[in-house]
């Protein structure tokens, strides 16, 4: 057919032999001396290789390397003569691995606690992790202290983990206050997060303590005129799209309703995701607050 999406690779993963891999670069001493390649190395001694690496047929017997050069020099260092692979249909490098961000600090939080929840040892993580257990204990505890605000406004921020303990000596009320700003300004930097800390009014403090000297008015008067002109600006950029934004909205919720009307539909919802059709309904409700919807036959 003509347009037909090709796949990218082939549909089963193979295993390899390392020696009839020719990668197309070289480890240098100091990507070995790096602590990325000491924490991939500890975890494929600690649980095996994970992810396997992407090849791509090159004459009759080797491949090509196109990711995962580190597994495959540590799996080398460890005298594994083997390795998992996919096979590649195109010899480009530009892999699914271009386009994965790295896991947010929020989402580590709670794939930790899943794992020790699951009763997954804590000296375990820690030697896949190439830290100490007193580092995943504190990991752990990531967010005590943060309201549940906070941590969906964060949830998937690419943030430093040092922004927590400086949010935890704020109230809720000023948490939610300073990474509402902090989203707004698009700065989520910690030396924003220590003034907002420093300018916050003792009483406002989960532990009140002496101001910093070096932090006047002045400075205060800044930040507040800044946190201005960004809910002005912010405010502004609103109001240019709201038309376009409720015509939309409108229009999207309209062929919604008559998705409802339809039985099939309703009772395939009700039947496999049910919350998914409440929300719609609240959606259609908001906009549309004369409209009809249907119910299952």
């Amino acid at each position: 057919m003509a347009g037909q999406l090709r796949s990218g690779f082939q549909d089963n993963v193979f295993s390899l032999p390392i020696s009839s891999i020719v990668p197309q670069r070289a480890i240098t001493a100091s990507i070995r001396r790096s602590a990325v390649f000491r924490q991939i190395k500890s975890s494929v001694q600690e649980v095996g290789l994970i992810e396997p690496v992407v090849v791509f047929p090159h004459g009759s017997k080797n491949f090509l390397l196109l990711d995962g050069h580190i597994r495959v020099e540590i799996l080398r260092e460890l005298g594994i003569s083997e390795v998992r692979a996919l096979v590649s249909t195109d010899d480009e490098a530009y892999t699914y691995n271009k386009r994965v961000n790295h896991i947010p600090p929020v989402a580590q939080h709670f794939m930790l606690l899943q794992a020790l929840n699951s009763g997954v040892p804590e000296q375990r993580i820690a030697a896949a992790l190439n830290v100490d257990t007193a580092a995943i204990r504190k990991r752990a505890k990531l967010l005590d202290g943060i309201c549940p605000e906070v941590v969906s406004i964060l949830r998937d921020r690419k943030i430093s983990a040092a922004l927590f303990p400086i949010l935890r000596k704020m109230k809720p009320a000023i948490q939610i206050a300073t990474v509402e700003i902090m989203a707004l300004r698009n700065d989520f930097t910690l030396s924003f997060a220590k003034t907002r800390l420093a300018l916050t009014p003792p009483d406002l403090l989960v532990e009140p303590g002496p101001r910093k000297a070096n932090v006047g008015s002045t400075a205060a008067q800044m930040l507040i005129e800044e946190d201005i002109e960004v809910l002005i600006r912010n405010l502004k950029r609103v109001e240019d799209s709201y038309g376009a934004d409720i015509l939309t909205l409108s229009v999207a919720c309209r062929y919604i309703e008559r998705l409802l009307g339809h039985p099939k539909i309703i009772r395939y919802l009700e039947r496999s995701h049910s919350d998914v059709l409440e929300t719609l309904r609240e959606v259609v409700s908001a906009v549309h607050p004369s409209g009809k919807l249907s119910t299952a036959a």
